[in-house]
């Protein structure tokens, strides 16, 4: 801004004021996120069972005869009797089982705000001088 008065010289100049400028702003916003997450999970377990069972018996009897006659005379007699009994047992557990599962996810977030302006100006005033006159200056 600017006054100019050329006095007494001859000349009536009154360059009046002037101005000139620029006006600017903005407003600026960013929002980013990012992310991720990963899941794994398994199970594991075991079940099974068996039951086993043996048996046997035996069983013999028996009669034994013996003789002899001439010169001397023998004589043998034998019972027998036999008896075998066996038996086995054995249990067995076992078993299996699984499970398993995976998850993953990945996600990203980007906001922005902008909000700006801007503005330029030029603004005078009369320009008189003892030749002639002009208007307001433009702009």
């Amino acid at each position: 801004m600017s006054d100019f008065d050329a006095g007494d010289t001859g000349h009536d100049v009154d360059y009046g004021h002037f101005e000139a400028g620029q006006e600017h702003g903005q407003m600026d916003q960013l929002h980013h996120a990012a992310g991720s997450e990963a899941d794994y999970n398994n199970q594991f377990g075991v079940f099974e069972q068996d039951h086993h069972t043996a048996e046997s018996t035996d069983f013999s009897q028996g009669h034994h005869v013996e003789y002899d006659a001439p010169a001397a005379v023998h004589y043998e007699s034998d019972d027998f009797t036999n008896y075998s009994h066996d038996a086995t047992s054995d249990d067995h557990v076992f078993a299996a089982e699984g499970s398993e599962n995976a998850h993953q996810a990945n996600f990203n977030e980007l906001d922005q705000l902008e909000n700006s302006f801007g503005k330029s100006f030029v603004d005078g005033t009369e320009f008189h001088s003892g030749e002639g006159q002009f208007g307001v200056a433009g702009n």
